[in-house]
Formats: C-alpha cells, structure tokens, sequence
C-alpha cells in the first residue's frame, strides 16, 4: 500500500528541508549598503570624542602642530584597535562582542592636567603616561573580580563623578573661545568670542531643523562651517598641512620614556575605577538593548579589553581607554545591533589614525571655534551625570548630603586653584583635579552611609539605599 504523502510541516521537520537556525541580530553580517552608513553614524558620534583628550593635553603640555598631529593619529590608531578587539574578541580572553566603541575617555583629562602642572616642563607627558600605563595594570588585575566591588559605585556614586567631568572641564572650552593662548595679548578679544559663538549657533540651528544623520553630525557640522568662516578673517592656520605626513604609525615613546610618580598613578588609579563603572554600566544597557545576556564573564572580557588598552596605548601616545556611551546612544537610536558595524567603525579609525594628515586637519580647527564645540560636548558630558544622579533616589536625606558634599569637594580645585598649595605634592596631584577629589569622597560617603553598620540589614539593602 502506497505510503501517504507528506506534508509541507513533516518535510520541514526533516534535515535538508529544515530551516537554518535564526541569526542573532548582534551576531548579523549586513550587506554593505546597511553597514557602511551604519558605521560612519558611529564615527560621527564618537569622532569629536576621540580627539578630545589629545587636543586638550597637548595644548595643556605644549606640544606644537607636529606633536599635536601625532597625539591625535595615537588616540585615533588606539580607538581602532580597541573597538575591533572588543567587538570580534580573542577566545575567551577578550572582548565582549557587542557593538561596543571603546576610546580614550574625556574622564581622564582633568586628572592628567593635574599631573602636567605638578611635573616638570618636558617631563609631563612621561608622568601622564607611566600613570596611565599602571592604571591599565590595575584594571586588568581588578577586572575579574570588578562584579564584587560594583556595589560600591552604586549612580549615586558614578552621576557625581560624571557631572564633575563635565564641571570641571568647562574652563577649558572657555578659554579655547578666547583664543587659547592666555598669554597672548588679544587673548578673549571679541573676534575670538564671536567666532566661538556663530560656531555654538551652527549647532543649536543643525540640531534644531537637522534630521536624521545630519542631527546626529551637528558637532561635526559646527566645526566645519566654523572653520571656513574663519577663513577669511586671517583665524585659521593652514601651514601644519605642509609639514604633516600623508601616512606613518606612531613611533614607540614619541614622547619619552614613561616615569612612574606614586600620586599620579594613586589618581589616574581612582580614575579607571571610575571608567571601569561606567564600561560595566554600558555593557549592561547595551546587552539589554540588545536582547543578549551580559552576564560576568562578557564583563571580564570587557574590561579585559579596557585594560590592554589602556595598558599599550601609552606606548604611542593613548590615553585611558573606556566605554563611549553615546555610542550605545546609537545602537539604542537605530536598532541597528550588529556588532560588525562597530568593527568597521574601528577599522575605519585604524585607517585614519595611519594617515597622520587627517589628524592634522583636525588639530587645524581654530580655537574659537573648539571652544563654541566644547561648550556643548562638555555640557552634554555634566547632563550625562544629572540623568544618572536622578535614578540614585535623591529623596533620602543621606544621599542628598553625600552628592552635596562630593560636589563641593570636587568644585573646591575649580573655584580656588590654589586652596590645595600648602598641601604635599602628592596630595596636590589627586585633590588638585576635582575629579578625582569628588570621586574620593562619594565613595568613602557611600561607605559611611550605606555600608558600614548595615550587616544586619544585609547588602542588598545597601544597595537599595544607594
């Protein structure tokens, strides 16, 4: 008797006619015509972000144009190497592989502005780096076991230190609208204002009546038309062109052999606990946004990643590398969650930062109008730390105090350059730099109130009230 014939469901359930497993959108290779937009969206948002750090430092330790442009090819180079690391992975040891953009953070810079005034001329960057260079070691040595001390950087905690971040480096784009040089003697002359201000305007109008990628550029936007209309008044400075190279890698120790001073590295030390709270904080929203488990070992591997980073960058020229949180911004935006978006974006950094020229062009921007930029980059920075601060329950009375005094402590350096003068240099180094100071004291209050004495209430309870 002839078999009956099967249906369409039976021939499914049977191998070769079965369906192949569904790719996780995270794990998806999408077609160039989607992955190629998608990645220049992430380097639009991150891109201004990358160069920050360099600019200021090396404007801070008086690098010229050359030393400038080869600052900002390391952070560029370092920002590449890092994403790709993060977004493929090297087996179990590194990476969280998500759409995940790491760089050299803007948390790091008052910090190792400190370091600069407190160390001798021409020896400033080797401080900076040797420090950074331990912190690096330290983050690869806490990483693992980071999960357990989470508790203790509740965002009661990490919204005082990323609104002083924002805070304390104002003065910085302030003064880039003055002109930049202090000592000059039409220092904060009005064409420097104005020019800082139409560049602050060309934001506001793009951001406004801008839509889709053209808003998300609107930084890059300002930037540009501010540079041509400095043209014609003489405030723009074309000459570093010429003497840039088109193509070099960083050289190893550009900028000398790295010095390792203990209060430095005690600071910059403070400083990655800080950024190692804020990649664990990404890595967990970006796993929800996702919709794939970011459990401890994807954050081990994660701050892994921050760690070599942070612990090779130094060697070309990086800084301390963290998580770019307006890149998860983007992912959240878009919904676009292939991590091979991202790689190509690292990839595309790597390339920019072997063509030093390019780095060039960005270190020719006037000053003026990096100041009019800054205002908002910085401002947007301090917003970031507002938003966390309101999720940290700022109705107990105990929180309200901790935030107060924390702030207070770390806008002391700001308001009263020299209150800490009398203090040794060590103590200088890591209270000099209201970052680091305020960070100090948000944790060592959050121990006070939330911690100590809580045994019986149990740590989830801590946890609650913090």
């Amino acid at each position: 008797m002839a078999q009956p014939a099967k249906g369409p469901a039976e021939k499914t359930a049977e191998g070769p006619c079965s369906a192949p497993p569904a790719v996780h959108p995270v794990d998806e290779k999408l077609p160039p015509s989607r992955l190629v937009p998608a990645a220049l969206q992430h380097i639009a948002a991150m891109y201004a972000g990358v160069v920050t750090p360099p600019l200021i430092i090396g404007q801070a330790v008086g690098l010229d144009a050359a030393g400038m442009t080869r600052l900002i090819a390391a952070s560029l180079l370092i920002a590449g190497l890092a994403t790709i690391l993060q977004t493929i992975g090297a087996g179990g040891f590194a990476g969280n592989r998500l759409p995940f953009v790491n760089a050299a953070s803007s948390a790091g810079i008052a910090p190792m502005l400190a370091i600069a005034e407190t160390s001798a001329p021409g020896r400033q960057l080797p401080a900076i780096y040797g420090a950074v260079m331990v912190a690096g070691v330290f983050c690869l040595v806490v990483g693992p076991f980071f999960g357990r001390l989470l508790r203790f950087f509740p965002p009661l905690v990490t919204g005082v230190v990323i609104t002083l971040i924002g805070v304390t480096l104002m003065p910085v784009p302030v003064s880039w609208a003055q002109g930049g040089n202090k000592e000059a003697a039409d220092f904060g002359a009005m064409k420097y204002l104005a020019l800082a201000g139409f560049t602050l305007a060309v934001i506001l109008l793009v951001q406004r009546f801008g839509r889709g990628f053209v808003k998300q550029v609107a930084l890059l936007l300002g930037m540009l038309i501010g540079t041509l209309a400095a043209i014609p008044f003489g405030l723009a400075d074309f000459s570093a062109l010429d003497s840039a190279p088109v193509a070099a890698l960083p050289a190893p120790f550009a900028f000398g052999v790295p010095e390792f001073q203990p209060a430095a590295i005690l600071s910059l030390c403070i400083v990655m606990l800080v950024l190692m709270t804020e990649s664990s904080a990404g890595m967990l929203a970006l796993g929800r946004i996702c919709e794939r488990d970011c459990d401890g070992r994807t954050i081990t591997r994660g701050l892994r990643t921050d760690g070599i980073a942070t612990l090779v960058g130094p060697v070309f020229g990086g800084f301390p590398t963290s998580a770019f949180a307006q890149n998860v911004g983007v992912v959240s935006l878009t919904r676009v969650r292939s991590r091979y978006v991202v790689a190509v974006a690292g990839g595309t950094l790597l390339v920019l930062g072997a063509f030093p020229v390019l780095g060039a062009v960005v270190s020719l921007v006037p000053m003026p109008v990096l100041g009019g930029a800054g205002i908002v980059l910085f401002g947007s920075i301090a917003v970031s730390g507002i938003r966390t601060l309101s999720e940290a329950g700022l109705d107990d009375s105990s929180n309200i105090i901790l935030v107060a005094v924390a702030l207070g402590a770390g806008i002391i350096p700001l308001a009263a350059p020299t209150f800490y003068a009398d203090f040794p240099a060590w103590a200088q180094t890591v209270l000099g730099s209201g970052i680091s100071a305020g960070a100090l004291v948000a944790v060592l209050l959050n121990l006070f109130f939330h911690h100590l004495g809580t045994r019986g209430a149990g740590p989830a309870a801590a946890l609650k009230s913090s």
